[in-house]
């Protein structure tokens, strides 16, 4: 095998873990967004705790972005996304063809 090739596959592989490991982590490590004390059970001889009466949320809105914009913007990303993959398919199989006609 290649030198190149297997550098390169090695730091794909290492690419591919640290961004498991980031991912794992954010998601082990980020606190519960609505956690809320679990009271004891009625037989356990513990004291109750007082009475919290539910919150209510009320959600304010100054601004922000449409959902059309967002949905335009994630299509442009796709698109921008899938020309790039052809070009570069594009690229390396040119490459492979000129290399495969010097040989």
């Amino acid at each position: 095998m290649n030198s190149i090739r297997y550098i390169r596959r090695l730091a794909a592989v290492l690419a591919g873990l640290a961004g498991l490991a980031g991912a794992l982590l954010a998601f082990t490590a980020a606190p519960a967004a609505f956690a809320k004390p679990v009271p004891p059970s009625a037989g356990s001889g513990a004291a109750s705790p007082p009475f919290y009466p539910p919150v209510q949320i009320h959600t304010v809105v100054m601004g922000g972005m449409p959902g059309w914009q967002i949905a335009l913007i994630a299509i442009g990303a796709a698109l921008f996304a899938a020309s790039a993959a052809v070009l570069l398919d594009r690229a390396v199989a040119g490459r492979r063809r000129a290399a495969a006609a010097t040989a």
